[in-house]
């Protein structure tokens, strides 16, 4: 049966515009040629190793972090982090903008947990795979009326002293705009009476502008945003935790206080959809659908 989306789904203004205001140059053919080649082997050999994080090992969190920080430099990519995490926290809901596929791999290489994530991503060929492993969450965005199930299971994570990740804009944005954080998700926090850790990601080139290359947005495929991603120079993916939010017993609440955090006063960039005002950051602090 076909579900025919609903009128609260979320949709990004991006397209491929972005790709063209965030892109730099190649470089020569050779050197192309030569990190596309070097990348592309190291990423092959190890998702080779994938079935390693399923291993119930002590330490596993450890073993994820290093996972995804080496899955990371395979594919062209830094990672800086500042704010200093919490490693010692149980039972949390990381909240971030979302951009891309890669967003992943840089929030896996900080706090490692399980994710929410779009149902079909479970049959994307090799990511599928590192998925099923990650135990991600599936949410079918088109099908509203699955979103409680959805939320009930990332409460029970919670309470289980799981760390989960959720992505509240509901679809990827280029990085150069974003979209509003949709409280549902944030559901699951507040019945669980777990606190939320907030995360700002934001990807750029080596001089430090501002990069669109790991954007996978509009009709991108997979296989476009990944060789966009290989045959780039150096992309840097910069980590800020911000300070943990309260879970509190109102979402909408919950939910602006996080994006007020993930957005750090940053203006809107000309011609993009903007986020609500939201209100202040609570002083007492330390995929996603519908209000």
């Amino acid at each position: 049966m076909t579900v025919t989306p609903h009128a609260w789904l979320p949709k990004a203004s991006c397209d491929a515009t972005c790709m063209h205001a965030g892109a730099a140059p190649l470089g020569s053919r050779p050197a192309i040629w030569t990190r596309t080649t070097l990348r592309v082997t190291g990423a092959v050999l190890l998702f080779l190793a994938v079935p390693l994080l399923a291993v119930p090992l002590p330490g596993r969190s450890h073993l994820q972090r290093a996972y995804c920080r080496l899955m990371l430099r395979c594919v062209g990519v830094r990672i800086t982090v500042s704010g200093g995490p919490i490693r010692n926290l149980r039972g949390v809901l990381v909240v971030s903008g979302h951009v891309s596929w890669l967003d992943i791999f840089s929030i896996g290489a900080v706090l490692p947990g399980s994710f929410v994530a779009r149902a079909d991503l479970i049959e994307w060929p090799a990511l599928g795979v590192v998925a099923r492993i990650m135990k991600v969450i599936p949410i079918e965005r088109e099908n509203l009326r699955r979103l409680p199930a959805v939320v009930g299971a990332v409460a029970a994570r919670l309470r289980n002293g799981q760390t989960v990740v959720a992505f509240p804009e509901g679809t990827t944005w280029c990085g150069l705009g974003y979209g509003p954080f949709r409280p549902a998700m944030f559901q699951a926090a507040v019945d669980a009476a777990r606190p939320v850790q907030p995360l700002r990601l934001t990807y750029h080139h080596r001089d430090g502008s501002p990069s669109t290359v790991p954007a996978y947005i509009g009709e991108d495929t997979l296989l476009a945003s990944i060789r966009r991603l290989v045959t780039a120079r150096r992309t840097v993916v910069h980590v800020q935790v911000q300070s943990l939010e309260l879970p509190g017993d109102d979402r909408r609440d919950l939910a602006a206080r996080c994006e007020a955090a993930v957005r750090g006063g940053a203006g809107a960039p000309t011609g993009h959809r903007v986020s609500r005002p939201v209100s202040p950051v609570d002083a007492a602090s330390g995929d996603v659908l519908v209000a």
